[in-house]
């Protein structure tokens, strides 16, 4: 078994205090603004991207923190003043106020969807790193902890008693495990960039292969089911499926068949010419 004694509090300052949670999640976001700016001038992008970084940071942290509060609503009727902080960060959340917060920003600048759909891809390749990077903070920090496992080999035990796990219980992992799905997806994502059309197709693919993973792990984790069985971020996972699965098939076929008419009429332009 796994012990962790680490002190999820980095430092204080007065009295607040900076948790490595937050820093990991910090360090989540410079990593996008790293990679995302990059991968859009790889596809040929030239919009400056970091006005709509900037909203898509402020919906992702306002979602995810909604979903938080959601999830864990009796806490937060019970202790109102816990509402506004950064103890917690929902991650279905954070996806779903990042495409609202996306979508508010094409409608004020105007943009063409399929521009904001091939920002979506460049965004695609980034996320799942950037995910499994703040995932390090929720190892830490001892929040989204499993189900208790005393038998399992490579159990965690949690020991420090600033952690938000149960103290001195084996668990599962799976913070962990949320962590190595992302550095997955990830790799998965980075070898397919580019080849993915029409545009959105990377993006919507990597929802759903994210997705699939996300609401696997969850039956692992400790949290009270809400409706047939699954936790509330499930039914988020099953939402975001619902979606954007049927919606990559439609595309991608739809592609297919307009890039075959496009094929055959210019095979018989030369035959037409010849004739003429």
């Amino acid at each position: 078994m796994l012990t962790i004694s680490v002190n999820p509090v980095a430092f204080t300052i007065g009295s607040l205090q900076i948790r490595w949670y937050g820093i990991m999640v910090a360090v989540a976001v410079i990593s996008m603004l790293i990679i995302v700016p990059r991968q859009a001038k790889r596809l040929g992008i030239k919009r400056d991207l970091y006005s709509l970084a900037l909203w898509c940071i402020a919906g992702g942290f306002i979602g995810g923190r909604l979903a938080y509060i959601i999830y864990d609503w009796e806490h937060f009727v019970a202790n109102p003043r816990d509402i506004i902080g950064f103890a917690g960060l929902a991650q279905n959340g954070m996806i779903v106020g990042v495409i609202v917060a996306a979508l508010i920003y094409m409608g004020v600048t105007r943009m063409r969807f399929s521009e904001l759909l091939s920002l979506g891809d460049a965004a695609a390749i980034g996320t799942p790193l950037a995910l499994a990077i703040g995932r390090i903070g929720c190892t830490i920090n001892g929040c989204c902890y499993g189900i208790p496992a005393p038998d399992l080999p490579w159990a965690v035990v949690y020991t420090n008693p600033n952690s938000l796990a149960p103290l001195n219980t084996p668990i599962h992992p799976t913070q962990i495990y949320h962590l190595l799905w992302g550095l997955i997806v990830f790799a998965i994502v980075w070898q397919l960039r580019g080849k993915f059309k029409p545009e959105g197709g990377l993006l919507f693919f990597c929802l759903c292969i994210f997705t699939t993973g996300d609401l696997s792990l969850r039956f692992l984790r400790d949290e009270e089911p809400v409706l047939w069985g699954l936790r509330a971020a499930q039914l988020v996972d099953l939402a975001i499926l619902v979606i954007f699965l049927p919606w990559l098939i439609i595309r991608m076929r739809r592609f297919k068949k307009q890039a075959l008419v496009t094929e055959l009429a210019n095979e018989a332009e030369p035959e037409q010419s010849h004739g003429d």
